[in-house]
């Protein structure tokens, strides 16, 4: 009976839905419960509830659960990662061993002929289970084994030719191996780090980096996985004494969406110890995004959406690298994009794809910058100008020439934040008067960790060590992060974006003039009511429940 049948007999589907993700399953390949999570016709409580009862298999959670070493090495990895099960326990001559998949049952007999044992299958959740194994035997644990009984003279001989070592089987699938685990995990980079005994591979995940499980034997290939990357992002293998940067396309199947596109920016730079890589992860559907979904209270949207409307002047997008200013910026355009507007970018590099925008890649080698793309494009007769960043003095002047002769530019800056835009412009040598009459608002922005609803854990603010100048009262419920098998034990999932928003009026305006600071300038819109700030959005964001008091502290202090 298999797991279709279970579900029908239990109700917990129709037979039209069944029939749905059976020819949907035909198509796309996946195991039948999985179609049916993608679906949302089931949840995964349900399933092992269901298929628990059924064959009378007890339900274990693995979430936290401790395994000695001398249990987990009663199977090769190679079956665990075939067969995607784990021994958990051993009594006498039975070995206890989970699966998420009890109607594959072949695999008993290669289960017990490997371990001496009687097998007693016990049921787990299937993300459970594969962060279990992730844990314990390591990302592609069974590859890195393959290779090193194989393929160790082909990696480490040194008259072996790279680009046949690259195209190895073995190191393909382990280098997509290392890029599906950072999928899995949500990471949005990944740097590979080579040592003089080991290769460190860290994964970025909601800001911080996590040294990824890989088994020490990585090191003898990192040559390998080098040159592999490479090849996918059309660098030259034989090329090492300088950096390069390329450019990856990558399919994923993720668990319960599907398959799925990212786009992956690799940079190569030679070290002491071999050649260092960081591939950042862009997610198509990342350009997608709401403003709304981005995390922008209504206190910014508004004013936000009032600006991004108008028909010319100067948008800003303010914040320190990796901050999100360029998916705002996508979600700006995709906003006011439409037949009747037409919008073209030029960026270093071109993130994203937008449909309906015309992008342009800076390269610098033919002298195509920031400040001549721009100037070119406005031959283009555009209505929206999109500059990926003002660099310098040339560039802003000929984004402020744009927003003067009737167009709407966009474009981001280095600063900490609003009000300090303004002077930093000032500084690059634009003239006050030109900065007073171009400039129509700016947006500076922080991503903070977003607390995992699952787990969060509610605090009394008088418990915390709060900060002196901020707007909480005592009975205000504040959370903290406690950590769970949903967020990888980490306490938080995902992040969202802090705002600050100023708009010029005269006033304002009258100041940039006349060359005054930023903290003046910001208290005169503040005091119009023409500024919202980090800091009011950043605890706004911890009174709603949606981050800690730490994470909100150290936005607004960098």
């Amino acid at each position: 009976m298999g797991i279709g049948t279970v579900l029908l007999d239990r109700d917990l589907i129709t037979r039209e839905q069944l029939d749905d993700a059976i020819a949907e399953q035909a198509r796309s390949g996946e195991r039948l419960d999985r179609v049916l999570l993608r679906l949302g016709l089931i949840d995964r409580a349900q399933v092992l509830q269901a298929v628990g009862e059924q064959l009378r298999l007890e339900v274990v959670d693995l979430s936290d659960r401790i395994v000695e070493k001398e249990i987990l090495d009663s199977l090769p990895a190679k079956l665990v990662f075939r067969h995607h099960c784990v021994p958990i326990a051993k009594h006498e001559d039975t070995l206890t061993v989970a699966t998420s998949d009890p109607f594959q049952l072949v695999i008993h007999d290669e289960l017990g002929m490997h371990s001496g044992c009687a097998i007693e299958l016990v049921l787990a959740d299937d993300e459970e289970l594969r962060s279990f194994i992730r844990s314990n035997y390591g990302v592609a644990g069974d590859t890195l084994d393959a290779m090193s009984g194989g393929l160790e003279e082909l990696i480490t001989d040194a008259e072996s030719d790279e680009l046949e070592q690259a195209q190895e089987a073995s190191v393909i699938r382990l280098v997509n191996d290392i890029i599906g685990e950072a999928l899995a995990v949500r990471a949005t980079d990944i740097h590979i780090e080579p040592y003089e005994s080991e290769l460190v591979v860290r994964y970025r995940i909601d800001g911080i980096l996590h040294r990824a499980n890989l088994p020490a034997t990585v090191h003898r290939f990192a040559a390998a996985i080098v040159s592999r990357l490479k090849i996918m992002s059309n660098l030259n293998i034989a090329e090492k004494r300088k950096p390069q940067d390329g450019r990856i396309s990558f399919r994923h199947r993720a668990q319960g969406k599907g398959i799925e596109e990212f786009d992956l920016r690799v940079s190569v730079i030679p070290m002491v110890y071999g050649e260092g890589l960081v591939l950042r992860i862009l997610n198509k559907s990342a350009v997608k995004m709401t403003l709304s979904e981005l995390g922008m209270p209504d206190a910014v949207i508004e004013p936000w959406e009032q600006l991004i409307t108008r028909p010319h002047g100067i948008l800003l997008v303010t914040g320190p690298t990796g901050s999100g200013k360029s998916t705002t910026l996508y979600a700006s355009l995709n906003q006011i994009v439409s037949e009747s507007i037409k919008a073209i970018t030029v960026e270093d590099p071109v993130e994203y794809q937008v449909a309906g925008v015309n992008q342009i890649q800076v390269n610098d080698k033919v002298g195509l910058t920031f400040a001549a793309g721009l100037r070119a494009i406005l031959r283009h007769d555009p209505d929206v100008v999109m500059i990926g960043e003002i660099r310098d003095l040339e560039t802003a002047q000929t984004a402020v020439q744009a927003s003067l002769t009737g167009h709407l530019v966009f474009s981001t800056l280095h600063t900490n934040d609003a009000p300090g835009s303004i002077t930093r412009l000032l500084d690059m040598g634009v003239e006050p008067f030109l900065v007073s009459s171009s400039v129509e608002g700016i947006l500076a922005q922080r991503l903070v960790r977003r607390l995992c609803p699952a787990c969060k854990s509610p605090v009394e603010p008088n418990s915390l060590d709060l900060p002196q100048d901020i707007d909480i009262e005592s009975g205000d419920t504040l959370f903290e992060a406690v950590g769970c098998k949903q967020c990888l034990q980490r306490g938080f999932s995902g992040r969202v974006g802090v705002y600050e928003i100023m708009k010029l009026s005269e006033a304002t305006r009258e100041l940039v003039m006349n060359r005054h600071s930023a903290p003046q300038i910001a208290a005169a819109a503040e005091a119009e009511g023409n500024l919202y700030s980090l800091k009011a959005d950043a605890f706004m964001k911890v009174r709603s429940g949606l981050t800690t008091i730490e994470e909100a502290s150290r936005a607004i202090a960098t």
